[in-house]
This record gives C-alpha cells, sequence and structure tokens, in this order.
C-alpha cells in the first residue's frame, strides 16, 4: 500500500482563520503601553481616585456614581480609541490591504477585530467590576443591571466602532491618533461618561443625552440603581450604531 505524500496547500477552515486573526490582535493590543494605558491603567485610576471625591461627583456613596461610568469608559476606550489608532496604522503601513488579498478576506479581518475588543471588553469588565465591588460599589438592579450592560455594551461598541473605523478609513494615521485621543480627552470630561448629566450646566444636558458617550454612561448608571437604563438610552445608542455602522461601511478606504 502506498501512502500519497504530495502537498495540498489550502486556506485553514474559515473558524480557524477568523481565531487566529483574533489571537494575533489581542496579542498586538496587549504588547502597545499606549494602550493598555487606554483600556486598563486610566480606568482603574479613575475608578479609585473617583470612589473618594464626593464632592465632585456627589452623594453619600460616590463609586456608586463613577463605577458604572468607568465601565462605560472602557467600553469607549476599546471599541474607539484603540480601534481607531490601531486600525489608522495598519491601513497606513498596508496590512489591511495585505490581510483582505489573504484567504483571511476583508470580512474575517473584520471579524477578527470586533472578536478581540469583545474580548478585551470582557476582561476590562472583570476587572474593573471585581475593583469597584473590592472599593465599596454596591449595584443595584438585580441580574437585570448586568443583561443591559450586555446590550447597551453591544450597542456602544457598534456605535463607537463605527465611529472609529470612518475615522481611520478617511484620515492619515497621524491625523487619527491626534483626533482619538483628543475625543477620547473630551469626551471623558465632558462627555458625560464619568459624571452624571445633572452635573452639568442645564445647557449642556440636552446635548449630552443625545451623545453616544452620554446615553451610554446614564443608561448604565440608571441601570444599576433601577434596573432599566431609560427608553431614551437606547434608543440614542441604537440611532448611533446604525448610523456610525452604515457610515463606516460607505466611506471606509481599505488603502
Amino acid at each position: 500500500m502506498s501512502l500519497d505524500l504530495s502537498p495540498a496547500p489550502g486556506a485553514a477552515a474559515p473558524l480557524r482563520r477568523l481565531l487566529t486573526q483574533t489571537g494575533m490582535e489581542l496579542r498586538l493590543t496587549l504588547r502597545n503601553g499606549e494602550q493598555l494605558l487606554l483600556t486598563f491603567v486610566i480606568p482603574v485610576l479613575l475608578l479609585v481616585a473617583g470612589s473618594r471625591s464626593d464632592r465632585l461627583v456627589g452623594g453619600d456613596r460616590p463609586i456608586d456614581v463613577v463605577a458604572p461610568g468607568v465601565l462605560a469608559l472602557a467600553i469607549l476606550s476599546t471599541s474607539f480609541t484603540s480601534l481607531a489608532i490601531a486600525t489608522a496604522f495598519e491601513r497606513r503601513y498596508g496590512v489591511l490591504k495585505r490581510l483582505g488579498a489573504t484567504p483571511l478576506s476583508r470580512g474575517g479581518l473584520l471579524g477578527g477585530k470586533v472578536l478581540a475588543v469583545v474580548l478585551l471588553q470582557l476582561g476590562q469588565f472583570v476587572v474593573l467590576g471585581a475593583l469597584a465591588l473590592a472599593l465599596g460599589w454596591r449595584p443595584g438592579g438585580g441580574v437585570t443591571a448586568w443583561l443591559w450592560l450586555v446590550v447597551l455594551a453591544v450597542l456602544a461598541t457598534i456605535a463607537f466602532g463605527g465611529l472609529g473605523l470612518l475615522m481611520a478609513g478617511t484620515l492619515r494615521a497621524e491625523a487619527t491618533l491626534a483626533l482619538a485621543n483628543l475625543v477620547y480627552v473630551l469626551l471623558l470630561v465632558g462627555g458625560g461618561v464619568l459624571l452624571p448629566l445633572d452635573r452639568y450646566p442645564a445647557a449642556l444636558q440636552g446635548v449630552l443625552s443625545a451623545l453616544p458617550s452620554g446615553a451610554l454612561g446614564e443608561g448604565l448608571r440608571q441601570a444599576f440603581v433601577t434596573g432599566s437604563p431609560g427608553t431614551f438610552n437606547v434608543v440614542v445608542l441604537a440611532v448611533w450604531a446604525v448610523v456610525a455602522a452604515a457610515a463606516a461601511g460607505r466611506w471606509f478606504r481599505w488603502e
């Protein structure tokens, strides 16, 4: 009996290609000091500092206000800032063009990025949630609040991810780096992420509530108090998700 030892080249199964790309995206992110700063270090520092800032946050238990806001910030940092910057430089160096022409395909490349973002967010939720509980956070809303966390995180990831990809696919890498970091800082300071909207001037509250950052932050705070994020916040995030995803699909350039 003879054995056929001739080469049999071919692409790996689609699922294996997707998981391999996801693992690569995760490793690249975790090796990047700037990405780790955005995704873990800054949220942890803000959580610790904010839990003791009763004058700024208000209320007898500032940790109950800050903890949902920090979870919202984690979603923003991973699905928008980190994704935009990494994708912009991959586009600049021709990585997207080359990977898109391989058996991985462009859909597989985007799928790997999305899965990597989801896994990073799960890691953030575990680390930040455990730290918040250790600092005295007592979330209300029961199991429903945690289910709403998942729903809001999905909608916000699509919205912020779409905006990040739109930026990375239309601007130069250096411009994306500067603009993504600027937007991150602006939303962190005045986007309704960390602080409740009632801590802002009345003239700004309506505008902030219509931003995805404000809807996400306020929605999570309400969910962990009452068990519901409020219909308005969900609708705002859903609209931003649809519009941002459509815009990214329409104007994103691979090279």
